[in-house]
């Protein structure tokens, strides 16, 4: 009886051993499938495969092929635990028929797997295996179930077998027989619970998969397994059934929205090939509003991707992976951004080779200098020396900011120029008071004045491997520069210009008066074209021609020099300047109904006056006559301004020789 019970408890073994293998052998054909899924749809993304789902999927095809191999002949294979087990063959006639199902239906579906094993498998590998399938799956999945319940059927008979032995046996084996169905029991509930355990791994997956992961059905509703990801990529909580346009409805436009339902749409129709229509697909990248963890809105880039479910030649689902790509789409665009600093930076040396090469020395020598002194005066200022005392510095520090900015553009340098000019709005705002406190907004300021000091390095470089036969400058080019300017600032404000230059008297000055009187030339010009000449409609309305002229002279008597800018444009208006300073809040009416035009037109040579309707890199910030009174101080000489409304505006700048 003992022998009997023994033999019977044993094959009972066995028998739960082939029933958990069963079930293994079922989930394993499943997370087969799924893998393939997840692999096409990164091959679809253009995303590398990743190493967790290859091991995934081979690790699954060697266990199902060492599995059923064994329920055939009978083998030792890797248990629910990794240890080794043996596993007897099928041997009931209706385990070996579902036995032989399984193998029709493994053997092609294992033979379409075999590239997939190993590395450097071709997208048509991937696509023979994933059609195969999605043909064949469904009907491996019902012969497993079949045959998982052939085994339990086993399972059971031997039991039955076992009760009726210890039925006509004495109490002892009464006891072994309650005792060994108490460990059948025990076997039968960590079968279940391997079950629960595959269930909750699917579970798992959708809450740890970073994708949004879930189905929608032929009338586009929403499947009942979603990834925990899909309800933050939305933004909201999703639920079984809603409706999948209705989600889509918040993020699209009425346009884009009817191009995707007419896609998905086209999805569900089997006799349209899925691979032709990828590439149409109208959601690969939406851009989103929605809310983040703590309720704000934010932007994001999702990109959607379909593929479908086929069972039985009819599209049952689509299988919809969502993505967030807002990493990949800001990457993007900051590579686009450098590609353009860079090509700007490369364009700036081009031009610079073409510059002058004597104006061009003479003009990194100041920049380095003047940027130098610009970080000296940033850097030992704090806030502790009064406000006052760090709005002279910040005023000092624009007016050498404005005229590198000045130069450069002179010389054709605009990206150097662009970049003073952002320098300057910074330095605007924080005198605007936009910036806080004081001291502590001016910590931050070497770093973009680093980066201006690096572009002049770089022109440095350029300079000094072009010294070996310096050249000095001559009048023509400083007169070809100085027009050059002009018709630039026209180009920009729409308007046209004939300048007139005649500044080579700037060659018989010593450097620092050179260079004060070139920079009042430049601040002048700019200030001519930007403000006094029209645009050509105007002229013509008013009698002139359409091109406004500008004339520019440095000349020499026998006591002083004489630096003059005139243009025939609209001249200065003292009403229109009466405005701008009531606007700016400077002074009240009352205050200003006590000036006289020559007082209100004065004020425009005060820090931070423009009449500009808004600030360009030409004009707008209220600096360029504030540097060219500062210079005509350094120069020891007077400015005087002549201007007749409708018809001229002149500047005329007086120092000793």
């Amino acid at each position: 009886m003992l022998v009997l019970n023994f033999y019977t408890s044993f094959k009972i073994d066995q028998d739960t051993v082939a029933i958990n293998l069963a079930g293994r052998q079922r989930y394993v054909s499943q997370r087969i499938a799924r893998t393939l899924l997840e692999l096409d749809a990164a091959r679809a993304a253009g995303q590398s495969y990743r190493n967790e789902t290859l091991a995934e999927l081979r690790a699954g095809a060697k266990v199902f092929d060492l599995s059923h191999a064994a329920f055939k002949k009978g083998d030792t294979v890797p248990g629910g635990d990794g240890k080794p087990v043996f596993l007897d063959a099928v041997t009931s006639d209706r385990g070996r028929q579902l036995e032989a199902q399984v193998d029709a239906l493994w053997a092609p579906y294992f033979e379409k797997l075999q590239p997939l094993m190993r590395d450097g498998f071709s997208t048509e590998n991937l696509s023979a295996a994933l059609a195969y399938s999605q043909a064949n799956n469904i009907r491996l999945l019902n012969v497993a179930n079949d045959f998982v319940t052939e085994t339990q059927a086993i399972g059971a008979s031997r039991a039955s077998t076992l009760r009726m032995v210890q039925t006509g046996g004495i109490v002892l084996a009464l006891l072994n027989f309650a005792f060994i169905l108490m460990k059948f029991l025990r076997r039968l509930q960590t079968s279940d619970a391997a079950i629960e355990a595959a269930n909750e791994e699917n579970r798992e997956i959708l809450q740890s998969v970073r994708e949004g992961l879930f189905l929608i059905t032929r009338d586009f509703k929403l499947g009942s397994q979603l990834s925990q990801s899909a309800h933050a990529l939305f933004g909201r909580s999703l639920a079984p059934g809603q409706d999948f346009f209705a989600l889509l409805e918040p993020l699209l436009t009425d346009k884009a929205l009817s191009d995707a339902r007419g896609y998905v749409q086209l999805l569900f129709a089997p006799h349209v090939k899925e691979a032709l229509v990828q590439g149409i697909n109208p959601l690969s990248e939406v851009e989103a509003l929605v809310k983040n963890r703590l309720g704000d809105q934010v932007i994001r880039h999702l990109s959607f991707h379909f593929n479908r479910v086929v069972e039985g030649g009819a599209v049952r689902h689509l299988l919809v992976t969502v993505q967030d790509i807002s990493p990949r789409i800001e990457l993007e665009r900051k590579l686009h951004e450098e590609r353009q600093r860079s090509q700007k930076e490369f364009e700036m040396l081009l031009k610079a080779v073409d510059a002058d090469q004597a104006m061009l020395r003479q003009f990194v020598e100041r920049a380095e200098t003047s940027l130098l002194e610009v970080n000296d005066m940033l850097r030992s200022t704090s806030g502790a020396q009064g406000e006052a005392a760090i709005l002279k510095r910040i005023d000092e520090a624009r007016r050498r900011v404005h005229a590198l900015k000045g130069d450069a553009a002179t010389l054709g340098l605009e990206t150097l120029a662009s970049q003073a000019h952002a320098f300057e709005d910074t330095l605007d705002r924080i005198r605007q008071g936009g910036a806080g406190d004081l001291g502590q907004a001016l910590v931050a300021l070497p770093l973009p004045l680093e980066d201006l000091l690096h572009k002049v390095g770089s022109l440095k470089s350029l300079v000094s491997q072009q010294r070996a036969q310096p050249v000095p400058a001559s009048a023509t080019s400083i007169n070809t520069l100085l027009a050059g300017l002009a018709e630039e600032v026209a180009r920009d404000a729409g308007k046209k210009v004939m300048p007139v230059v005649a500044m080579g008297a700037l060659l018989d000055l010593a450097p620092a008066q050179a260079d004060l009187a070139r920079e009042i030339a430049v601040q002048l010009v700019r200030n001519a074209v930007a403000h006094g000449i029209e645009a050509p409609v105007t002229r013509a309305a008013a009698g002139k021609a359409e091109a406004g002229r500008i004339a520019v002279q440095l000349a020499r008597s026998d006591a002083d020099w004489l630096l003059t800018v005139r243009d025939d444009g609209a001249g200065l208006s003292a009403p229109r300047i009466r405005r701008k300073l009531l606007e700016l809040g400077w002074y009240t009416a009352e205050q200003l109904e006590a000036f006289d035009d020559r007082q209100v037109v004065s004020h425009i040579f005060k820090p931070g006056f423009s009449t500009a309707q808004g600030v360009s890199l030409y004009a707008g910030r209220g600096v360029g006559l504030d540097l060219v009174q500062a210079n005509v101080q350094q120069l020891g000489g007077r400015i005087t301004l002549a201007s007749t409304p409708g018809e001229h505006t002149e500047f005329r700048v007086r120092f000793a020789a």
